[in-house]
């Protein structure tokens, strides 16, 4: 059973609530729908999201060169960590479309989305070296963003899908 603060993470929107309902080490019961948890290799939890079936989040970060956002966005399907979508604003370095993978298509700004990706991503985690604050790779979540580079600029961490289906 969930606590009450446990129970407010899931309510309450606002920064303050999200800063401590991220900090909050949260196993997961045989009835959790599952939980995006962002580790350092030290073993220091950077973020822990409340993550049930269905729901999606994305990583976005500053690309080098041209220090437009770049999205890779994700869904909680059937236990699984699947990438949907990739939203590139610009043929920038190393940004481009791989035919065969998803479809391009235009965000009527000049940019353009890969939609159809629907890669499940193996065993439900990849790792990550976090970039410079310049780079600010973070999380967005039900319209609030996280900065992975604000908690740890520079380190290796592992972002995970954990469910009760999943490995652990």
């Amino acid at each position: 059973m969930p606590s009450p603060i446990h129970d407010l993470c899931r309510r309450v929107p606002g920064p303050a609530a999200l800063a401590l309902c991220l900090l909050l080490p949260l196993p997961l019961s045989a009835g959790d729908a599952g939980r995006l948890e962002v580790v350092a290799d030290s073993g220091r939890r950077i973020a822990s999201l409340p993550m049930p079936e269905g729901e999606a989040w994305c990583l976005e970060w500053n690309h080098s060169v041209a220090g437009f956002p770049v999205l890779d966005c994700y869904r909680h399907r059937e236990g699984r960590m699947v990438l949907e979508r990739s939203h590139l604003p610009d043929f920038a370095a190393g940004l481009d479309h791989i035919p065969g993978r998803g479809r391009q298509v235009s965000d009527g700004e000049g940019g353009y989305w890969i939609e159809g990706l629907d890669e499940p991503v193996p065993g439900n985690r990849y790792r990550l070296r976090v970039g410079s604050p310049e780079v600010n790779h973070r999380l967005l979540h039900e319209g609030r963003r996280l900065s992975l580079s604000d908690r740890a600029a520079g380190e290796r961490v592992t972002i995970h899908l954990r469910t009760s289906a999943a490995t652990p």
